[in-house]
C-alpha cells in the first residue's frame, strides 16, 4: 500500500517526467535502407548523365583548338605566300 506522501513524490520525479519520443515519424529498418538504395541510385544516375557532358565539352574545346590551329596556319600560309611574292619567288620556271 502506498501512502500520499510516496505518490506525490513520485508524480515529481525529474525521470519520469520525461516526454517519452513520438513514434509518428519513425521509420522502419527496411524504409531507411530502400531511402538510401534510391539516393545511391539517383547519384549514379547524376553520375551517368555527367560522362556523355564531359565527353561533349571536351570534343567541343578539341574542335576549337583544331579551328585554331587551322586559322594560325592560314594566316601563316597567307604571310609566305606574300613574302614570296614581294621576294619574287613565286615565279614559274618560264617567268624567270
Amino acid at each position: 500500500m502506498t501512502t500520499p506522501e510516496y505518490k506525490g513524490w513520485l508524480s515529481k520525479r525529474v525521470n519520469d517526467n520525461i516526454p517519452e519520443p513520438s513514434l509518428e515519424n519513425v521509420r522502419t529498418m527496411e524504409e531507411y535502407l530502400q531511402i538510401e538504395q534510391l539516393e545511391e541510385e539517383k547519384k549514379h544516375l547524376r553520375l551517368d548523365a555527367d560522362v556523355p557532358k564531359l565527353k561533349a565539352e571536351k570534343l567541343r574545346k578539341g574542335k576549337r583548338m583544331v579551328k585554331e590551329d587551322l586559322d594560325s596556319l592560314k594566316t601563316d600560309y597567307k604571310k609566305l605566300r606574300m613574302s614570296m611574292r614581294t621576294a619574287e619567288l613565286g615565279k614559274t620556271s618560264e617567268q624567270w
